[in-house]
């Protein structure tokens, strides 16, 4: 199956990821996100990040994921390699979200080839068909 496309846009990156579940299409929305910037392929999966993120509605919430790829290569050379135990839930109106974040610290052993800058909401689609799909434009 294919976890996720890229798609042409004039300035800025955006792609479609795909899963089986919502869980799955924000993983690989993840790793696409990542792979604007290094391989995740290509991580080493020494250090883990809990991740725990509120929103006030879906997109809301994939943002503020997407977002925390960021901000832990910004706050703590993180890199990326997997996502893993994503689980989203609906309290009341908010939906939160928990995972888990594998990956290593930057060193010079890894190349880093990109930048993403922030997440946007511009273009920003979740749908369920045959199976769930997200897409995400990213300011590069």
């Amino acid at each position: 199956m294919q976890k996720y496309r890229f798609l042409s846009h004039t300035a800025d990156a955006k792609f479609q990821a795909f899963g089986n579940s919502l869980e799955e299409a924000f993983g690989n929305a993840a790793l696409a996100t990542a792979s604007l910037m290094w391989d995740p392929k290509e991580i080493e999966e020494k250090r883990e990040h809990q991740v725990k993120i509120e929103g006030n509605d879906l997109k809301q919430l994939l943002n503020c994921f997407l977002e925390e790829i960021i901000y832990l290569l910004d706050s703590q050379k993180f890199l990326l390699g997997s996502a893993e135990n994503i689980m989203i839930e609906k309290k009341g109106s908010q939906y939160s979200l928990r995972a888990l974040f594998r990956g290593d610290e930057y060193s010079s052993k890894y190349e880093i080839f990109g930048d993403v800058k922030a997440i946007t909401y511009n273009e920003m689609e979740i749908q369920n068909r045959d199976r769930f799909m997200v897409q995400v434009v990213l300011d590069v």
